[in-house]
């Protein structure tokens, strides 16, 4: 009875030792008396208890590791406080296995003594601007040697790029010296526009004055033109018909009697316009006077 039971949980603990559940997204590393045997997949595996063990287990999934922060040295020999983050995943249990003693130590110190090598080639007002740049060139130099250690490097990021407190002084300093020389420039090419459309509208008005007073003055001489051939034509016209009555019978009595009307109103209004009144000699001769001024009409037809 006691060996079958000791045969029992020899039988259970072998059985444990020899199923091997490997969880997804991960591959455990099998040694077989001390050699690389077999990277176990996920799902179930069959393992030879005391002869195989389970000597690695490596995560598939992208795990992300940051980068302690470090001093960089610029071109322009300023300091720079750099920090970032590290994203990779395992492509080859057997080389992450083998590879390296440690790999995730073995890219966080390359990526360091990367990104120093990369920042000291730039200037610092380049690495603010070039960040991209800096990431693509860790990431370029990570992935080369780390296909070595059956790791892949995804992507490098910059978190934070601090310079020292001198220099972000003598930065915001620049900064607000530049804005305030592109607000000058804007007010003072808001000024010239303004004085520019100043000008222009006065030039533009002093045209248009100009140009109503050219028409006013050419509707004044058309208007006053034709006002003097309308009243030289109604002359004409009224001498013209003057003329025909004349010639018409009874015309000539008509003449005569108007120019002896013409002549008593003229009288009469040179003795209402002073206390002295002069008579000519012959005043009782008024038919003589009238006689005379009929000849005179005579003379001039």
């Amino acid at each position: 009875m006691q060996i079958a039971l000791f045969i029992l949980i020899a039988a259970v603990i072998f059985a444990i030792k020899a199923l091997k559940v490997v969880p997804q997204q991960n591959s455990w590393v099998v040694e077989r008396l001390g050699r690389f045997h077999a990277a176990l997949l996920p799902g179930l595996n069959i393992v030879i208890p005391f002869i195989d063990r389970v000597a690695y287990k490596h995560l598939l999934k992208e795990v992300p590791l940051d980068v302690p922060s470090q001093v960089c040295i610029t071109r322009d020999n300023t300091q720079l406080q750099v920090d970032g983050i590290l994203y990779f995943q395992v492509t080859d249990p057997r080389l992450a296995s083998y590879g390296t003693s440690n790999y995730i130590m073995a890219i966080t110190q390359l990526a360091q003594t990367t990104l120093r090598s990369v920042i000291g080639k730039m200037e610092l007002d380049k690495t603010f601007e070039e960040r991209d740049d800096i990431n693509r060139a860790v990431v370029a130099a990570l992935d080369e040697a780390a296909t070595s250690w059956g790791v892949k490097v995804l992507r490098y990021e910059i978190k934070d790029l601090t310079p020292p407190r001198e220099i972000l002084h003598a930065m915001q300093a620049q900064i607000t010296a530049e804005r305030e020389k592109r607000a000058l420039i804007a007010a003072s090419e808001g000024r010239k526009q303004e004085q520019i459309n100043i000008a222009t509208g006065e030039r533009e008005a002093f045209i248009q004055r100009s140009e109503g007073e050219k028409q006013s003055a050419i509707n004044r001489a058309q208007g006053e033109a034709a006002a003097i051939i309308a009243v030289a034509t109604a002359n004409a016209q009224a001498i013209q018909q003057v003329a025909q009555a004349i010639q018409s019978p009874g015309g000539m009595d008509a003449v005569n009697l108007k120019v002896a009307e013409k002549y008593v109103e003229a009288f009469g209004n040179v003795a209402k316009q002073g206390n002295t009144l002069v008579l000519p000699g012959n005043l009782a001769d008024m038919g003589g006077l009238v006689a005379t001024a009929m000849s005179i009409v005579k003379a001039q037809k």
